[in-house]
């Protein structure tokens, strides 16, 4: 369960840090994982472990709540080991071995992650741990403790990791292989499908009204039967959109 530290000064709600655990046998593979870690503010790291003998110890002795795990490891590997664990912490597999990705996701992983690891990739493998961390505790949770307000994601652009608050957003447009998260201060770009940007966002906070653009329901200023106006912008509603987007606003049409 979350509890909350008060920034007196600021006044803001802030999460306590993601306590995570690197298992690996390969000295760079650790080094690679760690930078990552490191580059990201919500994420702690715990310990490193060259085998699973080390790991399960260290799982006695310290709570840990995301475990990076690799799978081709000496004496047991990283497959074995998580199905000898009660209650483990949340995984994300980190390995070189495609053939492995089926059995890793039957054990309800949050996600397989290929060597070499981009930051790109790592960082919307940890969007996908808060997003799991946010359904299992809706409804979990007394009323207030994790404000809808608060909700963020991490969007990599120009080398560097930006914390992005869901309130912030007006819209999010698709461009090719990108997508541009256009917020209240400036334009992120990230290059990541426009299908997984949809689905790191809370249904009825955002709707998709096109298919180069998801809009913040609480943005738009005005619409018609074919356009949303955010600000001083008007985006097209698309044809195969019209009947979601017409009942998400209560809108009859013409």
């Amino acid at each position: 369960m979350f509890s909350w530290i008060f920034n007196y000064k600021k006044m803001e709600p802030q999460i306590p840090k993601i306590r995570c655990l690197i298992v690996d046998d390969e000295p760079l593979a650790i080094k690679l994982v760690k930078t990552h870690v490191e580059k990201i503010s919500s994420l702690e790291l715990v310990a490193t472990c060259k085998n699973a003998l080390q790991a399960m110890d260290l799982l006695r002795r310290q709570n840990v709540d995301l475990m990076f795990l690799d799978i081709e490891m000496p004496e047991i590997t990283g497959l074995e080991f998580l199905k000898t664990i009660s209650h483990p912490p949340k995984v994300i597999f980190t390995t070189a071995y495609r053939q492995y990705a089926a059995e890793g996701f039957d054990l309800d992983v949050i996600d397989y992650l290929l060597k070499p690891i981009s930051f790109e990739r790592f960082i919307r493998a940890i969007n996908r741990y808060f997003e799991r961390v946010e359904k299992e505790t809706r409804g979990t949770l007394p009323a207030g403790v994790i404000p809808h307000e608060e909700r963020f994601i991490y969007i990599y652009d120009n080398k560097k990791t930006f914390k992005i608050y869901l309130r912030d957003i007006l819209f999010i447009e698709g461009a090719g292989e990108y997508v541009k998260v256009h917020t209240t201060e400036k334009i992120f770009l990230s290059r990541e499908p426009m299908h997984e940007m949809e689905s790191k966002l809370p249904k009825g906070q955002f709707i998709r009204i096109h298919k180069s653009f998801i809009v913040s329901v609480s943005r738009i200023t005005a619409f018609s039967a074919a356009s949303i106006h955010i600000r001083n912008l008007e985006l097209p509603i698309g044809r195969s959109y019209k009947d979601a987007v017409y009942k998400a606003l209560s809108y009859r049409g013409n």
